[in-house]
């Protein structure tokens, strides 16, 4: 074995003894770390990025990037209100936004008539 391929095997084995190759794959496992924005409602008649019809009396909610069925605390940070979600579409698109919540998580965290609120998310499952 020549010298190059010799401290090669010898680093592999170090960086895999010390625990890294685990913590490196396990690390890539974890949940997405809590974030907060501003989130929106909407309330159409149609289908969801998933196939399911839209149900504004559903706690349900779209993301950007969560996967479908990923369900999500939703807390406004004005009055403290917060709900769980399930995310069945895509969306928001509008530049600011970190999630459309239904019109009934509106109403439950108390901003549907604003339209807009400063809501703090973290991933429930």
């Amino acid at each position: 074995m020549g010298r190059i391929a010799g401290a090669t095997l010898t680093a592999a084995i170090i960086f895999a003894a010390s625990g890294n190759a685990a913590s490196a794959n396990s690390a890539s496992m974890k949940r997405p770390a809590a974030t907060s924005g501003m989130a929106s409602y909407y309330g159409y008649g149609g289908r969801t990025a998933n196939g399911e019809r839209h149900n504004a009396q559903a706690l349900t909610a779209a993301h950007r990037t969560l996967p479908f069925g990923t369900k999500v605390r939703v807390t406004n940070t004005a009055n403290g209100r917060s709900v769980v979600v399930r995310i069945n579409d895509r969306g928001p698109f509008i530049r600011g936004r970190i999630i459309d919540v239904s019109t009934a998580a509106a109403d439950s965290l108390g901003f549907r008539s604003r339209g807009v609120a400063r809501v703090d998310l973290a991933v429930v499952n």
